[in-house]
């Protein structure tokens, strides 16, 4: 399996279009540096027509950034649509989309989703886009929009949602999609889509309940209630939640916080047993057991088995290859 772990070289966020590939300095663990371009408005996205064509000329809204140094396998996927609040636009979804795909075969032993725009992970659909679709077009869309969250929730590494700000309708789908979730205490988190005549279409109504129990999410999406980051750690909505800092970047940290617990841990186990959890929570106890048992007989022939077995006999710290 020593091909699962190659390495792919990837963009930051900057006024450079998204294809473009660019070194980053390391993230010191006291901390996370401003990344060059935060808080730098791109330009507007134009109209409907030649959609595809704009996505690829446009400045990215939304880039990739490999952390380095000690936080070499830490990857960040940066939202950064300024103007429309990490808006799920057709440039946004397609960039994000492609984007995601290129993860699937990466070397990366972690994933952390984060906002670059100050007060907000992702506010949901863009409702002036939206506006603008017949009923096809629409459907077409919102189809796109769940694809995109399967991608996510497909990713083989453990992904991290930093919600820094509000994540509401489908920007907390795409949060529920990761595997885990850090949030500021000052936080809107909701599924709101009822109180604009919808029901949530990106999957949120299925991860919603099997992350914090049927009831309560029903309840959650029949009033399209908003909570904030402490009431969505007490139902288990999110793993961590802190404090906001004067940065605004509080759930951030917290989540490269968590990166690094998993990041010295074996790679490919980690995946295979992301592997036999996602798909065995689908099924009954005896397939599920069977999917752990053929999971377990994979990991069995890995170097990194071998070496872990052998750093405990040596008292000393395994050193995993992902092999």
């Amino acid at each position: 399996m020593a091909t699962l772990l190659r390495r792919l070289a990837a963009p930051s966020c900057s006024s450079r279009p998204w294809t473009h590939v660019r070194a980053l300095a390391p993230i010191p663990r006291g901390g996370a540096p401003r990344l060059p371009g935060e808080g730098v408005l791109p330009p507007a996205c134009g109209g409907a027509q030649s959609r595809r064509q704009h996505a690829e000329a446009s400045p990215p809204e939304v880039d990739l950034r490999r952390l380095e140094g000690e936080d070499d396998g830490i990857v960040e996927v940066l939202m950064c649509r300024h103007k429309a609040r990490n808006a799920l636009g057709h440039v946004f979804l397609s960039q994000m989309m492609n984007l995601v795909s290129s993860l699937a075969n990466d070397s990366a032993h972690v994933v952390v989703f984060r906002s670059l725009v100050p007060g907000v992970f992702c506010a949901g659909a863009d409702l002036k886009e939206r506006a603008l679709m017949n009923h096809a077009e629409s459907d077409r869309f919102v189809h796109r929009l769940r694809s995109l969250m399967t991608q996510i929730a497909a990713l083989p590494m453990p992904t991290i949602a930093a919600v820094d700000g509000a994540a509401l309708g489908g920007g907390l789908e795409l949060a529920l999609a990761c595997d885990l979730r850090t949030a500021a205490h000052s936080a809107q988190m909701g599924l709101i889509e009822t109180t604009r005549g919808l029901l949530p279409g990106a999957g949120g109504s299925q991860r919603l309940p099997r992350t914090v129990g049927l009831s309560l999410a029903k309840e959650l999406i029949f009033t399209g209630r908003r909570i904030g980051g402490q009431t969505a750690l007490g139902i288990g909505l999110v793993n961590r939640a802190v404090e906001q800092n004067q940065n605004r970047d509080a759930a951030y940290r917290e989540a490269l916080v968590l990166a690094r617990e998993i990041l010295p841990q074996a790679p490919i186990a980690v995946r295979l047993s992301k592997e036999a959890m996602n798909r065995g929570i689908e099924v009954d106890m005896s397939s599920a057991m069977a999917i752990e048992r053929m999971c377990y007989s994979r990991v069995i022939p890995t170097r990194d088995r071998q070496e872990g077995m052998a750093a405990f006999l040596e008292k000393r710290p395994p050193r995993y290859t992902g092999e």
